[in-house]
């Protein structure tokens, strides 16, 4: 059966580093993931972009540059893991980038930066980015994206729940085929983004995030506290519904920190305690009264918190696994994902998801192609 060869690259809102995904894909939409890798952020390179999500801090000037400074990271990342997988760039089909989120206005405006054109014109192979705009353009929020990924790569499992938790929080209602619901997907909250800001603050920047939830495990949890977090007006929106970094950013986290009057240890349980809590909520308003799921199937970097995990399975009444439990890496799930939706754009099949991102379907993604003469330029180093 024919396949392509693509790469998926991808960085979140926790701003760790560029991942990128090697990944064979079928007609049939089979898979097998070749190699895997993310290239960290240097700190340096992390306060910079940081500075460009802050309104406060970022410039035109300072946004345009790095928009074309970023693509070329991308680029090396792709060298990088054709370079373990050892394989040669013309061996590769696509490329499907998501780029960095700068900033989300839901349903308005989106802009993510790491031009796939530089991308396309360093390595010589066909690119695909920016993604939310389109689907903004057809009525939407923009995001969640991976729901698309998400149906095809658990259906097996269905039903489902399929949660990520990166910097922000979404969620996949996997169901059966031909079952009907009203929610697909959306984003349940915070997701890491509150407790690496809040750990970043207490230790004076020493430590990035709480490394296996140990900081959270020592604490305890100030319930006046979360049930003030918890009242949030977000978590009363009904879906299809995004949030971000303008919500749930390094200023939510500053306030905390400067008002909350708790000790460092127990802020970060408490504010862990905020993502486990919120995201059983969102399930008990927005999924359980129209799905049955029989499991959670978690990914990204919360899943590596046993304490959060631990919250999160002692409020629901389900299991809860990680997806290396069900036979894919979780740190690679998001990258797989952009290498779909890219193959999905080339074909001119619909690859945002209604009812997660509430706008009409469409094929999101723009088409970047590299020199006719096939010449690669050298990845700045």
């Amino acid at each position: 059966m024919a396949a392509r060869l693509a790469v998926g690259l991808m960085s979140g809102t926790s701003l760790d580093g560029i991942d990128a995904a090697l990944v064979r894909i079928y007609d049939d939409d089979r898979f097998e993931l070749v190699e895997f890798l993310t290239q960290p952020y240097t700190p340096a390179q992390r306060a910079w972009l940081l500075s460009l999500c802050d309104p406060a801090t970022s410039h035109v000037e300072a946004i345009c540059r790095a928009n074309m400074e970023l693509g070329e990271l991308f680029a090396q990342a792709v060298f990088a893991v054709a370079e373990r997988a050892g394989m040669a760039l013309h061996q590769i089909d696509l490329i499907g980038s998501h780029g960095q989120t700068i900033y989300h206005i839901p349903g308005r405006a989106t802009l993510q930066i790491g031009e796939p054109a530089v991308i396309a014109n360093r390595t010589g192979v066909v690119t695909v980015g920016d993604f939310r705009p389109a689907d903004i353009a057809l009525g939407g929020q923009g995001a969640p994206l991976v729901p698309y990924f998400d149906q095809i790569a658990f259906r097996h499992l269905a039903p489902a729940a399929v949660q990520n938790i990166g910097g922000i929080g979404n969620v996949t209602l996997v169901l059966e085929e031909g079952a009907v619901a009203p929610v697909l997907g959306f984003d349940t909250g915070p997701g890491n983004m509150v407790i690496d800001a809040v750990v970043e603050m207490i230790t004076e920047g020493q430590e990035s995030f709480d490394r296996d939830g140990q900081i959270a495990a020592r604490g305890r949890v100030d319930q006046r506290l979360l049930a003030r977090l918890l009242s949030h007006p977000y978590f009363h929106q009904a879906p299809p519904k995004t949030t971000g970094r303008e919500l749930f950013g390094r200023e939510f986290a500053r306030e905390l920190v400067a008002s909350s009057g708790l000790s460092g240890e127990d802020l970060v349980a408490t504010v862990t305690a905020f993502t486990a809590h919120s995201i059983a909520q969102q399930y008990e308003r927005f999924i359980f009264p129209h799905a049955a799921p029989q499991l959670v199937i978690v990914g990204g970097g919360g899943s590596y918190n046993p304490t959060l995990m631990g919250m999160l399975q002692d409020l629901l009444p389900i299991p809860v696994l990680t997806h290396e439990a069900v036979g894919l890496p979780g740190k690679a799930k998001e990258a797989v994902a952009f290498a779909f939706l890219a193959k999905a754009a080339l074909e001119r099949r619909t690859n945002n998801v209604p009812g997660a991102t509430g706008g009409r379907p469409g094929v999101l993604g723009k088409i970047c192609y590299p020199p006719s003469d096939g010449h690669r330029e050298a990845v700045p180093s």
